[in-house]
């Protein structure tokens, strides 16, 4: 396993668990589309600014059609339609079945590297699946869980995702993380635009207040460093591996809420949380526990 890979993935993990914190309290009275555009926007100018910093322009001018076509269906598959399906599956659903149906993405990942990028499906990662799902399961508290329309859309938004890091994950064996994470936010925002011009949403910005510029400006800083971090990290691991670490927040997330929003965590959850950071050991580190746990039967039969 790549250790900075790891590194940067684990980060990843971290900033979501705390944005997704965050973002309940900064999308309240404002429409999602608008809130995810702006965004969007900002990130985009964060990290082109970001881009020039590094020095890093000359990349973008190098640019070939087909490097700019796979950053578009990037903007697409990951930056654009899929956090509108999301944001508008929520409306319709619950947040803990949006949450455990986004949570799948990690599945859908695996299945998709094993076919394109010829990922193998090791015992680990299987092990860790089974872990993963049945602790997000118990951690989102789902009894009674009912598939309905917007559960769908959401399901729709986690299926293009998982795309999204497939064609990202090839497109970075030739890119740099930053140029990667830079197309995927500035197509996705032109595509928002689209979107919201059609729609006739675009008169909704006047309607943001200076109370809500504070709220886009934390969440759009916290997405610069999902994205950064992300694209890093995915660019030395496996696209499923990456996938699957980054359910430890949603861990993190429940410990925010314990914290800071006095909510009751019960021992069913706890038992969750336990299973997916074990599921999580399982993916990363199943392989190499278990060639150490051979080599030390191996010897000990031997002596």
């Amino acid at each position: 396993m790549n250790k900075k890979g790891l590194f940067f993935v684990l980060g990843t993990a971290l900033i979501s668990g705390v944005s997704i914190f965050i973002n309940k309290f900064g999308v309240g009275g404002i429409d999602s589309s608008i809130f995810t555009g702006a965004k969007n926007l900002v990130v985009a100018v964060f990290l082109f600014s970001l881009i020039l910093l590094a020095k890093d322009f000359k990349k973008l001018k190098e640019l070939s059609k087909r490097d700019i076509a796979k950053l578009f269906l990037i903007g697409v598959f990951g930056g654009s339609l899929p956090f509108l399906l999301f944001f508008k599956g929520l409306q319709l659903t619950s947040a803990a079945q949006g949450a455990f149906i986004h949570k799948t993405m990690f599945i859908w990942v695996g299945i998709l590297a094993l076919v394109f990028l010829k990922e193998k499906l090791s015992r680990g990662i299987v092990i860790g699946a089974i872990l993963l799902l049945a602790g997000n399961f118990l951690l989102l508290k789902l009894g009674n869980f009912v598939f309905a329309t917007g559960d769908l859309l959401i399901l729709c938004a986690t299926l293009l995702w998982g795309v999204e890091t497939v064609i990202s994950k090839q497109a970075l064996k030739t890119l740099d993380s930053k140029i990667v994470a830079f197309g995927r936010m500035f197509f996705g925002s032109l595509i928002i635009l689209a979107f919201l011009a059609v729609t006739n949403k675009l008169a909704l910005v006047s309607a943001l207040t200076s109370a809500h510029l504070p709220w886009i400006l934390v969440t759009s800083i916290f997405l610069v460093g999902y994205v950064f971090t992300w694209y890093s990290g995915l660019k030395h691991i496996k696209a499923g591996v990456a996938a699957s670490i980054l359910l430890l927040g949603s861990v993190i997330t429940t410990l925010l809420n314990l914290a800071f929003v006095d909510t009751v965590i019960t021992p069913v959850q706890i038992v969750g949380m336990i299973l997916v950071v074990a599921g999580i050991g399982s993916v990363v580190w199943f392989t190499t526990v278990l060639k150490k746990a051979q080599s030390i039967f191996s010897i000990a039969k031997a002596q």
